[in-house]
């Protein structure tokens, strides 16, 4: 009988060499006689013990990593083909390690398990028992599911999905469309990607899901162009679940229909921004447009448009599945069922955990995270993206959840944590904010195309010590008009960070702090 072996074929895997470990393995069974099984699965998202090789035992898998090509014989010797953990890098039962037996997965429940690719794969986790349920209801009715799950958008702006399902529901029949937002532009964040690369058929039938509940016959997955391989296995598995009859014309024989194309972005991070993308969607250039009217009433080409983020499509088919209020079991106050939280910055054990709301930070980054990579400690954590508030040690105690963290001037955001150590210059990175915003920003509005220009070389002034006391007077200001006045999260958000800076860190926007820092 074969002996199966998985390793990762996800973008992180492959950087880290899982293809050449995989051909090693070939290479050494071969060599031996022993007959295997290679799946490529997708990660578990457990990147600091990537690529991870997995080996099915009668007693479930067992894991080993991070294997390198070059460890791939000592690793055979030791007894890998067997099951044996007499090597160093044996880490035993896949599930039993603590970085994964301690989350709460339910979007993540299939990744790292599945062929990602693979429809058997994926039914026999209870994928597309969600859509066959939804196609046993009318579209009121798994609104009401997605309503009582208090699912909230999870791409950053938190707005209750049911609402935005309901508003689409309710416009008189027509062409309608669900369009799945996936240009993760954030830094220090993955989770699309894992859903896309990992489980497509979790985004396809979420989608599907949603096209039923609203009336939409038509979806588009908007994806960033620098996520190649998700492109690739986006549009192998659309292609697979229409072959099969989950996607289509006439779904499951039940007459009705829903389309999904896949369409690239064009490296502008602006068109994470709902309107924008719509604007791009269309073939124009990525700018805001002014609301009212909302995408839920005039959205793609005018037309009533459902625009979410993946993570928001994702959850729906355990919502479907397994009702709404099985997905409400979980979380904190308003913010129901699981986030997924990506480690990432100067981390240890970087990596995706998914959790319930009301996990702390300093839980999220110690007890999951280890600290800081480089040994050195924990000075600063910026949650939410490049826009989101820079943390101190102060704050790192409050459960996560999306009004708690607005109640002190944070933002949950795509779940990006990004971790510094005391080395870091934050001077710097309030730069880095505005800088990025007038990098990005569309230009449409005034406070955010020209403000942010403004704010770096009022900071650069700041640092060098031209009138500090003023300039930091005038910044302040600054980050104020930017607030009120931008017209989208772009301009109305750069400031979080430097105003974060200002309040927590000044000593670092000092010009005796500016010449000294990181020499520590």
């Amino acid at each position: 009988m074969a002996i199966t072996l998985y390793v990762p074929r996800d973008t992180t895997a492959l950087s880290l060499g899982a293809d050449r470990v995989a051909q090693r393995l070939e290479r050494a069974a071969a060599a031996r006689s022993v007959e295997i099984r290679l799946v490529r699965n997708g990660s578990r998202g457990l990147f600091f013990v990537e690529p991870l090789v997995e080996v099915e035992t009668a007693a479930g898998r067992l894991a080993y990593g991070p294997v390198t090509p070059g460890d791939v014989d000592a690793l055979v010797e030791a007894g890998l083909f067997e099951g044996r953990s007499d090597h160093p890098l044996a880490l035993g039962p896949t599930e039993a390690m603590p970085y994964l037996a301690r989350q709460q997965r339910l979007t993540f429940a299939r990744i790292g398990i599945t062929d990602p690719t693979s429809l058997d794969d994926y039914t026999a986790l209870r994928g597309f028992e969600g859509l066959q349920k939804a196609l046993a209801l009318d579209g009121q009715a798994v609104v009401d599911e997605i309503t009582a799950s208090g699912l909230r958008g999870r791409g950053g702006a938190a707005f209750p999905t049911g609402i935005k399902w309901q508003t689409v529901h309710d416009q008189p029949p027509g062409q309608k469309y669900i369009v799945c937002n996936a240009d993760e532009g954030d830094s220090g964040t993955f989770a699309d990607r894992l859903v896309m690369e990992c489980d497509p058929f979790m985004l396809i039938e979420g989608m599907t899901i949603a096209g039923l509940a609203v009336g939409a016959t038509q979806g588009y997955i908007y994806l960033r162009s620098e996520y190649p391989l998700a492109h690739a296995i986006l549009d192998e598995a659309i292609e697979r679940a229409v072959a099969a009859g989950y996607l289509g014309h006439n779904m499951l024989g039940s007459g009705r229909d829903f389309h999904l194309e896949v369409r690239l972005g064009a490296g502008a991070y602006i068109c994470g921004e709902e309107t924008s993308l719509l604007e791009s969607l269309e073939g124009r250039r990525g700018l805001v447009r002014a609301k009212p009217p909302l995408p839920a009433i005039e959205g793609l080409f005018g037309r009533p448009t459902v625009v979410n983020n993946v993570l928001s499509l994702a959850a729906v088919p355990f919502i479907l599945d397994r009702g709404g209020s099985a997905y409400a079991d979980y979380g904190m106050g308003r913010s129901r069922g699981t986030v997924a939280l990506q480690l990432a910055g100067n981390v240890k054990y970087g990596g995706l955990v998914e959790l319930a709301f009301g996990t702390t930070l300093r839980e999220l980054m110690e007890g999951f995270g280890g600290g800081t990579r480089s040994g050195r400690p924990l000075r600063a954590v910026q949650v939410g993206g490049p826009l989101g508030a820079y943390l101190p040690e102060s704050q790192w105690d409050n459960p996560i959840d999306y009004e708690g963290f607005a109640a002190f001037g944070g933002v949950v955001g795509h779940g990006g944590v990004v971790m510094f150590d005391d080395s870091v210059d934050m001077g710097d990175q309030a730069r880095f904010a505005m800088e990025f915003c007038a990098v990005e920003s569309c230009g449409k509005c005034t406070p955010c195309r020209i403000g942010a220009v403004r704010g770096v070389e009022v900071i650069d002034r700041i640092r060098t010590g031209e009138a500090a006391d003023q300039n930091l007077a005038l910044l302040s200001d600054l980050c104020d008009t930017m607030v009120d006045g931008s017209l989208c999260a772009m301009g109305g958000m750069a400031p979080f960070p430097v105003q974060s800076v200002m309040q927590h860190f000044a000593d670092d926007l000092t010009p005796r702090q500016a010449a000294t820092a990181g020499g520590s």
